[in-house]
């Protein structure tokens, strides 16, 4: 079986000094809020140019600190109104509603499955405050226009960067675009820990000094709290993995790009969709590689019954989950196109040049 994601295989690449990350961490006797978090953290914001970096417990909760930060630091307010894309994960929603404030669902661009921007404008209100980007599968979404439109609107721009780590416009990294970005370490994403563990980076110290109070009870000093916060701070163990495989990111992406380069080379087969081409900037890192084809489910059976496992990201889209009845009569034809279509083919640093082939070959067969 060629498995959709190895992720055993993947951390053993790094097994020795994972292994005494972590045996320093027990050895030390502080678990959170120490010495691992504060390298990480300086690390990761080293890594995406911006000044300040948070770590917290997971990626919704990077989103949803952004969110509550502001309507703390009086930018927003529960009812205000947050552009979000229409396909894109239900974390993405949950962290907007969750706050108060009022997803605007846009439809995506049917070529990329990113937000389509020329469709940002018409849909903003006097109750418009914030555009969440979502990077999806591991490809930047952002232009000139964009920020103007920001400027324009006076609209934050938050960047939903779970995906796309290490992927770049014009040189500056993901998480360093917009005013703010909320990252996953979910163990499956590019750069995964061994459990949930997330991250925020931003522009501004009072939204920095805010949100790292927030996710700590809202309590900059012990016992004294200023915000109604949460729980949500990354621990040391996670910190310590991170900080390992953090020194690998951009050489196993990579290796994600030039299978992905393989992929789109040598799969020939009309009944399938390829990805929009984005190697040649950097803007595309490949967290998963999507396909599209009407004969989806007759596709992902042909390839488990030939040993290649896939995935769907995402099978429903949040308008039609019944999370959300209050979108029950809304119509994305794009989204429920892309929705019914998409398959995820492996995709990882650890997949060899014979299981890339064999995928290649099926496909083409199909």
């Amino acid at each position: 079986m060629i498995k959709f994601l190895d992720l055993q295989k993947i951390n053993l690449l790094h097994q020795e000094e994972i292994e005494n990350a972590l045996l320093e961490t027990f050895r030390s006797g502080w678990y959170l809020l120490g010495d691992k978090v504060k390298t990480f953290e300086q690390q990761l914001a080293s890594y995406c140019q911006v000044p300040h970096a948070i770590g917290v417990a997971n990626g919704l909760d990077a989103l949803r600190l952004i969110f509550k930060a502001y309507i703390e630091l009086g930018f927003m307010k529960p009812g205000d109104e947050v552009i979000v894309p229409a396909n894109t994960y239900i974390a993405s929603i949950l962290a907007i509603t969750d706050n108060g404030l009022i997803p605007v669902l846009v439809e995506p661009d049917l070529e990329t499955y990113n937000l389509d921007l020329n469709k940002i404008e018409e849909k903003i209100s006097p109750k418009t405050k914030a555009i969440l980007l979502v990077h999806l599968y591991g490809s930047i979404v952002f232009d000139e226009k964009l920020i103007e439109t920001a400027k324009k609107f006076n609209l934050k721009i938050v960047e939903d960067n779970a995906q796309a780590i290490g992927a770049t416009w014009q040189g500056k990294k993901s998480g360093n675009l917009g005013d703010a970005a909320g990252f996953s370490f979910y163990p499956g994403k590019n750069l995964g820990a061994l459990g949930d563990a997330g991250a925020v980076t931003c522009q501004d110290a009072d939204l920095a000094t805010c949100i790292r109070a927030l996710a700590n009870y809202g309590s900059q000093k012990k016992y004294v709290n200023q915000y109604q916060g949460l729980n949500s701070r990354l621990d040391e163990i996670q910190a310590a993995v991170l900080s390992v495989k953090l020194k690998y990111l951009d050489a196993e992406n990579q290796e994600r790009q030039k299978i992905a380069a393989k992929y789109l080379a040598e799969i020939k087969n009309p009944k399938i969709t390829l990805p929009h081409h984005q190697l040649e900037e950097n803007n595309h890192v490949y967290h998963v590689f999507v396909i599209r084809t009407e004969h989806r489910e007759e596709l992902q059976q042909y390839l488990a019954d030939n040993g290649v496992q896939t995935l769907i990201h995402y099978p429903i889209p949040p308008h039609h989950q019944e999370a959300y009845k209050e979108f029950k009569n809304s119509h994305f034809p794009i989204t429920e196109k892309i929705h019914k279509e998409v398959l995820s083919l492996p995709m990882s640093q650890v997949l060899t040049d014979e299981e890339v082939n064999t995928i290649i070959n099926l496909l083409n067969k199909f």
